[in-house]
């Protein structure tokens, strides 16, 4: 009896389960995805996920909430498809307070269904600042001028599929103009200003939207649930390392963890530790807008790092190296965004900490130079042995309970007498009389 109240009260739980969550995927809701930082490949299949997820469980609206300084051109251009070829509106908001939406951002905010922007907020400047003068190869004004008419013409084609000022949106890239919300909503920019997200959602009610394939909808946003979308945990890792500092950082940790495996075999930790930040860097430097001889010269200070030990130049190959650290991570991200530039104090903190290293390991390496072998042949030398048989001129002497064959170069030399080793060939030993020896010359046993 008690076994059958337990499986019974296990099947209403379970029914309560299964009707509260029946119940919550029948409610309306709306989707909000939040991206904040650089336009990159990551978001790519965020959006995507989010979108898909909205479309799955029936949701009424997804809002994009937007503060970015703009991004990669091809990682922007992927995220425009997936919006216009949603099949559930989608809301870009540019928000919170503070916030911007500069460069891809432009672009991503006038391909959103709705286009909003919260109170002290800017939206503009989208020229495509990564083909300008500062890029180390300078494109010719011929390709500047097609790069610009494209990216012109594609803003002009977003902003007229939604019906809003093309003339402005063709500014914002050939003049880099900018427009705070208010600016933005009298040029017809964007569509609404909303103070939070419950205004938004609340103006958003009754707005009539166009979708793909020409299908007009009616939005009915009154009285729905917002369902907050993040990205999952490996998204977020992603994104964060896929930073021009970050990945910088990454790529000087493994460059001390590599030298200090290499100089001191065995430690294992280090090598662990570089071997995982090299392949993350890697990651983040395949997602970013690298310049490759950057990524030379960061790799040639390397080995000249790895020179000065192996070679003990006395600091000559450390010097070149610090120099081409600085240079590579100077150019590292050279002609990319601004946003896709290293932080120079990180640059400056990265190169003292290297400094420091590499004075420590020379100061090791010539110490060892400078010390007398403790194996090897070299340790004899210097040494003194005691004659076992008589050396006329040649004999056999004792070494720390080992016998060598001896040659004197002191005349004869009898049984049991003390003698200092002078040089060896081989395995026959060349000695003199002890007392033949100057006093700063001889060793103790």
């Amino acid at each position: 009896m008690k076994k059958f109240r337990l499986i019974f009260l296990f099947g209403v739980l379970l029914l309560a389960v299964l009707m509260a969550s029946g119940v919550q995927a029948q409610s309306p809701a709306v989707y909000v995805l939040t991206i904040k930082g650089t336009i990159n490949p990551v978001l790519i299949d965020y959006v995507e996920r989010g979108i898909e997820e909205a479309e799955d469980n029936g949701a009424r609206a997804l809002i994009i909430q937007l503060d970015t300084p703009g991004g990669l051109d091809t990682a922007m251009r992927d995220i425009i498809k997936h919006i216009v070829n949603s099949h559930v509106p989608v809301v870009v908001y540019v928000a919170p307070s503070g916030s911007r939406a500069a460069s891809a951002g432009v672009f991503i905010t006038m391909a959103g269904h709705v286009a909003a922007m919260s109170p002290n907020t800017a939206i503009g400047a989208a020229h495509p600042v990564s083909i300008g003068e500062e890029g180390e190869e300078a494109m010719s004004e011929t390709m500047e001028e097609k790069v610009v008419n494209d990216a012109a013409a594609y803003i002009r084609s977003i902003a007229e599929s939604h019906g809003r000022n093309m003339e402005w949106a063709e500014k914002a890239v050939r003049e880099s103009v900018s427009a705070t919300e208010r600016e933005a909503l009298e040029l017809n920019v964007i569509d609404l200003i909303a103070s939070d997200l419950d205004d938004l959602i609340a103006q958003l009610d009754g707005r009539q939207v166009t979708l793909i394939n020409d299908l007009v909808v009616t939005l009915e946003t009154g009285d729905v649930a917002i369902v907050d979308f993040p990205m999952t945990g490996i998204e977020n890792f992603l994104y964060t390392i896929a930073d021009p500092n970050i990945a910088y950082l990454l790529l000087s940790i493994a460059t001390l963890g590599i030298m200090a495996e290499i100089f001191n075999p065995g430690l294992i930790f280090p090598g662990v530790v570089g071997g995982i930040s090299l392949l993350m860097a890697f990651y983040s430097l395949g997602v970013l807008p690298v310049n490759y001889a950057g990524i030379l010269l960061i790799v040639l200070a390397i080995g000249l790092f790895v020179g000065e030990v192996l070679t003990t130049t006395f600091g000559i190959f450390t010097i070149g190296g610090l120099v081409s650290l600085v240079a590579g991570s100077l150019i590292l991200f050279k002609g990319a965004s601004p946003e896709f530039q290293i932080d120079p104090w990180l640059i400056a903190g990265v190169c003292i900490v290297i400094t420091a290293f590499m004075v420590f390991v020379i100061q090791r390496a010539i110490v060892a130079h400078r010390k007398q072998a403790y194996t090897g042949r070299e340790e004899l030398v210097g040494k003194t042995a005691t004659v076992k048989a008589p050396l006329n001129p040649e004999g056999m002497v004792l070494f720390k309970g080992e016998r060598w064959t001896a040659i004197s170069e002191s005349g004869e030399i009898k049984d049991g007498e003390e003698v200092v080793i002078k040089r060896v060939d081989g395995l026959v030993l060349y000695v003199v009389k002890k007392q033949d020896m100057p006093s700063e010359g001889k060793s103790k046993r």
